[in-house]
């Protein structure tokens, strides 16, 4: 209630009470001054009383109207204003507003048409730049390459080298408790089985990032079909594939976009155990949207800063930004991950 009472309506409502009540006490003191200095014969006390009582209900029942009416104009207009930002926060800089009012809130529209322009000239200017950088990155291919063979050797080390050095020692165990305790070496097998496991998935996982860089002239549907070809093969995960047939983009936006996705899978296949992984995209409003999102164990985004998919986020929200799109990842313990993206096309 206390809400309702402070919108535009109500104030310009305040506004015109406020004047009657100023006009009201104005001719009430003229009045009152003319009856007791000149008496006149047209003017008594009961006069006075139902003049006034008669402007104040008058007066009330105008302010009301004219307050509703002209708070109801205005509240429209803010309205229209509140919509404009809502699509420019939504990445719709392409959004105009026009009034036909000569006033602030029209100077204010203006301006904000303006802003819109410029942001959507900034738009086009980052993916002029993530155009260059692409040039720029297809001339230091060699130092790219160097750089991925050393992380991937510090992967192998951190993960499956460890993983490899551990099911060793387990196996060593295990041959020397099995003619003592058959129970016991039972029980360190399963563990090696379960390490193999794991050092497989992180291989696959692995693999993963040793596909080329580009596409190599394919359309980024073709290139997401082979890359989920391939783990079809080498996994049990079952995908759920969505893509429009009239997506055109850049080589740009399309290298970026497949290795986001690439980078998604990889985390998936390396933390989730999920079973099930959906991958969504379309153009709308001259927009791709991609929806990535699987069955997993999900975890904590703002609380798991320090896992290894970390690096991974802050390399597909940094790509998404380069193209001057968002980039938004929901996931809770126990009810899986998903993943957004809008990208201006």
């Amino acid at each position: 209630m206390l809400h309702k009472m402070s919108s535009i309506r109500f104030i310009y409502i305040r506004s015109h009470l406020y004047a009657v009540f100023l006009t009201t006490v104005i001719l009430l003191s003229l009045l009152l001054s003319i009856y007791v200095l000149g008496s006149p014969d047209w003017l008594s006390a009961l006069g006075i009383f139902i003049f006034i009582l008669l402007y104040i209900l008058v007066g009330v029942f105008i302010s009301f109207y004219a307050g509703f009416k002209s708070g109801g104009e205005m509240k429209e207009r803010l309205d229209y204003l509140s919509g404009l930002i809502t699509q420019f926060s939504n990445g719709n800089y392409h959004s105009k507003i026009y009034f036909n009012e000569n006033d602030e809130i029209t100077r204010i529209g203006n301006e904000m048409n303006e802003l819109g322009g410029k942001l959507q000239n900034q738009v086009k200017s980052l993916q002029r730049m993530a155009d260059e950088k692409a040039d720029f990155a297809k001339s230091a291919h060699k130092a790219a390459v160097i750089e991925e063979r050393q992380r991937l050797a510090r992967d192998l080390h951190d993960a499956v080298s460890q993983q490899l050095f551990a099911i060793t020692m387990m196996s060593e165990a295990s041959l020397r408790q099995l003619e003592i305790d058959p129970a016991v070496a039972k029980e360190q097998l399963r563990d090696i089985a379960e390490s193999a496991l794991k050092a497989q998935t992180e291989m696959r996982a692995l693999l993963l990032h040793l596909r080329p860089v580009h596409l190599s002239g394919e359309p980024l549907r073709e290139g997401i079909k082979k890359l989920i070809d391939e783990l079809k093969q080498k996994t049990a995960l079952e995908f759920k594939v969505a893509m429009n047939d009239n997506i055109e983009l850049s080589d740009t936006v399309e290298e970026h976009v497949f290795r986001i996705i690439q980078e998604a899978l990889s985390n998936t296949l390396r933390h989730s155990k999920a079973t099930n992984v959906t991958i969504e995209a379309f153009i709308r409003s001259d927009e791709l949207f991609v929806h990535i999102s699987d069955n997993g164990e999900g975890f904590h985004v703002k609380e798991d800063t320090g896992r290894k998919t970390s690096y991974g986020l802050k390399t597909m929200r940094e790509r998404t930004e380069e193209l001057g799109g968002t980039f938004a990842i929901r996931s809770t313990k126990g009810e899986g991950t998903y993943i957004d993206l809008r990208i201006p096309c």
